[in-house]
């Protein structure tokens, strides 16, 4: 519970508005998982774990907090505490992974560990556009798709894991990104009887249960998640009807 402070050791361009942040630590941490990341006399915000050895973190330049961020260079300090929350629970022979905008990070993460287990790995990655596109490449069969069709095939991420689904048959369906996007994967993966575990973001405050910022449904995002499985969100009546604010807490759509 007590931050460690760390010193960045490189800074890798993703976007215009996304970094990767190398540390000089390595941490043991599932895919999925999220640190609490602390600037002295700035804040405290939650991030989900890019790497372990070293410890990456993918920040979007979206809010106060993140735009201080990006102005740290190699050499800089973050205090960093966790690991926390739920990961992804790796299972099967052969896993799907789907990835809205900055829900890459994470999922690149899973495919490096589903890659190492010798998992057959399918991997979705979507965007806007291709300049929101993350950049560092992903392992496995990869489809890349964006909105606007500037790069890869044109359209939304559910528009081929509809088509992939039926023809890679995947024991499992690994998502994050923007839970309208969770929601139609749960809702199609549950009409195929195909298992989903689904990364969800909420604005979070202590990071392990507490203060109940990050509530649905009665389960803490923090605590009982980020990750879930499709059963767990069956039935929560405001999934997928939130967005975030540039704050990182929910409005409703």
């Amino acid at each position: 519970m007590i931050p460690r402070k760390t010193r960045i050791t490189n800074v890798d361009v993703e976007n215009k508005k996304v970094k990767t942040f190398r540390l000089d630590l390595a941490i043991d941490a599932k895919p999925g998982q999220f640190v609490m990341v602390w600037i002295p006399g700035v804040d405290e915000k939650p991030f989900c774990v890019a790497g372990v050895d070293p410890l990456r973190l993918t920040v979007a330049n979206v809010g106060p907090f993140s735009k201080r961020i990006h102005t740290l260079h190699t050499g800089d300090s973050l205090w960093v505490r966790g690991p926390f929350g739920n990961g992804f629970s790796i299972k099967g022979k052969k896993a799907m992974l789907v990835g809205g905008g900055y829900g890459v990070a994470p999922m690149r993460f899973l495919a490096e560990r589903t890659m190492g287990e010798h998992i057959e790995t399918r991997f979705i990655a979507g965007a806007k556009t291709k300049g929101e596109l993350l950049t560092r490449p992903i392992a496995g069969d990869v489809i890349v798709c964006t909105d606007d069709g500037s790069e890869g095939e044109r359209g939304f991420v559910t528009d081929y894991l509809k088509k992939e689904i039926h023809n890679f048959f995947p024991d499992c369906v690994y998502a994050c990104g923007p839970e309208i996007m969770l929601l139609k994967i749960l809702e199609m993966c549950d009409e195929s009887g195909i298992e989903t575990q689904l990364s969800l973001e909420r604005y979070m405050k202590c990071g392990f249960g507490i203060c109940g910022q990050c509530s649905i449904g009665g389960l803490m995002v923090c605590k009982d998640g980020p990750v879930f499985t499709g059963k767990q969100l069956k039935g929560i009546a405001d999934f997928g009807k939130r967005k975030l604010d540039q704050a990182g807490r929910c409005v409703e759509l």
